[in-house]
């Protein structure tokens, strides 16, 4: 692994540990933070009262290159469906699920949060 993407990485979990740190100021409990599944990750998993929620986060200094809602592709929405499949799974857990996506954008500590809630149907 290269410095830059260590660096990168450390950024990135910055950033979640951030959106988490927001949505827990909304209400919502934090259930696991970059949880690794075969064949990829789950940025943030919490709860919403009875609901499980799947929350990607995507980060953008500025949107000079596209908006960060606009990198979640159907191809991704796929990734973090089977991953959330297996995480039920692997939990045996049976309960209403969401998917939200958490778009920011901006440097810490002047970030603007964007959460979508139900951002796509996977189940």
């Amino acid at each position: 692994m290269t410095t830059d993407s260590r660096s990168a990485r450390h950024r990135g979990t910055a950033i979640e540990h951030l959106a988490a740190r927001w949505l827990a100021e909304r209400g919502l409990e934090l259930i696991a933070h970059s949880h690794a599944v075969k064949g990829g990750e789950l940025d943030l998993i919490m709860r919403d009262g009875p609901t499980l929620v799947f929350i990607e986060v995507k980060h953008r200094v500025d949107t000079r290159h596209g908006h960060p809602l606009e990198t979640i592709t159907a191809t991704k929405q796929r990734r973090i469906a089977r991953a959330a499949a297996l995480y039920l799974a692997q939990h045996r857990l049976t309960c209403p699920c969401r998917f939200d996506i958490m778009a920011i954008i901006g440097t810490p500590p002047n970030l603007h949060y964007e959460w979508v809630q139900a951002a796509f149907d996977a189940f």
